[in-house]
């Protein structure tokens, strides 16, 4: 008997772009709209732009991709596609949203106070300047996954945070005779670049963000040239990735959704889908026994080629 042919793998295409939108609901009605019949995903819509990640096949994703581009202010929308062998998501959902990435800064104008993007090509060069305050706008775990070597790391739990680092103790880092230029990045180029608006807001002018991100970096970036140490946190199943955005070696914790290291995976205290060193003791025996049943039914799903919900990530599409 003739094997069935492999899956054709899913595209997954990771968007956004800060663009002015008048009506959120009839936007949201048209992607809703686009994305029929076959298209899965998030997509987040507020005043301010567009951002979320999609999956299906290929020419759908296309198609998609093409009636946003059509959308006014979103013709140079920034997409990072990779592949699945599964469809990473269960439904389509577009929601409306005050911010499509939070920062509780209500009166920021990322469209128009947005500062300049660096390529990746130009990067090194901007940040070997001893004259540039490198910073990391990401959250405390990805960081200790990895950063560009002499980043100051606030060690914010959230990117709502940011703010509040910024005005306590960031502003301190400026504080020169003759005020340094600013670089920030993050994973693929989203939350630095609001960063970057909510800096210029607080009066600092030279502000510069890595266009693309870690991810566009890390693709396009030679490895012998890179100032990159460590692995990049990528919000979904693949945990990390390295140069040319190959897989790294981190897991997921089913427990609390953190990243955790070879070194963490010989603690005594990781149960391969129960919980890490992170969260074990903050677990109850009940929660630890739902989630070594979770984990038994995945591996039985994972034996039976078929999909389970517990081994898809929550729809979260910071980049």
């Amino acid at each position: 008997m003739t094997p069935p042919p492999p899956p054709t793998p899913v595209r997954v295409a990771a968007l956004y772009r800060f663009a002015a939108i008048a009506d959120c609901e009839a936007v949201r009605g048209q992607l809703e709209a686009m994305c029929r019949p076959d298209v899965r995903g998030t997509l987040l819509v507020a005043h301010e732009g567009l951002n979320g990640t999609i999956a299906g096949p290929e020419a759908s994703i296309d198609r998609v991709l093409a009636g946003v581009r059509a959308l006014p202010g979103f013709a140079a929308l920034d997409v990072k596609f990779a592949d699945a062998a599964l469809m990473p998501f269960h439904r389509m959902k577009v929601r409306i949203k005050p911010e499509i990435v939070t920062m509780g800064q209500p009166d920021l104008d990322p469209v128009a106070g947005a500062g300049t993007y660096v390529a990746p090509a130009d990067w090194n060069a901007l940040i070997r300047d001893p004259d540039v305050v490198l910073i990391d706008t990401r959250n405390d775990y990805e960081a200790a996954v990895g950063a560009f070597e002499g980043a100051v790391q606030p060690n914010t739990r959230g990117f709502r945070d940011f703010p509040d680092w910024f005005r306590t103790e960031g502003r301190a880092l400026l504080d020169r005779p003759n005020p340094p230029k600013v670089a920030m990045y993050c994973t693929g180029g989203i939350r630095c670049e609001k960063a970057t608006a909510f800096l210029r807001a607080e009066g600092v002018q030279d502000v510069f963000h890595l266009e693309g991100g870690i991810l566009r970096y890390l693709e396009t970036t030679p490895e012998a040239d890179s100032r990159w140490r460590g692995e990049c946190f990528v919000f979904d199943e693949r945990v990390a990735v390295g140069h040319g955005l190959t897989p790294g070696s981190h897991s997921l914790c089913r427990g609390c959704r953190m990243p955790v290291s070879e070194a963490g995976r010989a603690s005594p205290k990781y149960v391969e889908g129960v919980c890490c060193e992170r969260c074990h003791d903050a677990r109850t025996d009940e929660q630890r026994a739902r989630y070594r049943e979770r984990q038994r039914q995945m591996e039985i799903a994972a034996r039976l080629a078929i999909d389970h919900v517990g081994a898809v990530l929550p729809g979260r599409s910071k980049a």
